[in-house]
């Protein structure tokens, strides 16, 4: 599985976590393991469908595994890689500028 990426390294992140629901996701998967519809209720309003699109690509990217156990009902649960865990300091990074833009809005406003 070959991919072709960009040369610049802040298009390559863009390019693995753009997707708002991807941050999310991420945000919620530091934290541990969880099932798919754990995920459902923590990231928000955000479709099924577009959830499950998401996480596959995710997986394709290696920024998280898929674990499916064979019982009726099917359990599936989300783990994120080493790759993904790879990823905290950034949103670590985001968690403090929106921390403190928020902060700023407020005394401005």
């Amino acid at each position: 599985m070959e991919k072709n990426l960009p040369a610049c390294p802040v298009e390559t992140t863009l390019m693995l976590i753009s997707d708002r629901w991807k941050v999310l996701i991420i945000r919620d998967l530091l934290a541990g393991t969880k099932r798919f519809g754990e995920l459902k209720k923590s990231v928000g309003n955000v479709s099924q469908k577009v959830l499950t699109a998401n996480l596959r690509s995710m997986e394709y990217s290696g920024l998280l595994t898929r674990k499916v156990y064979p019982e009726v009902p099917p359990r599936v649960e989300y783990t994120l890689t080493e790759t993904g865990y790879s990823l905290k300091p950034v949103l670590d990074a985001m968690t403090e500028w929106g921390t403190a833009y928020q902060k700023r809005t407020v005394e401005e406003g």
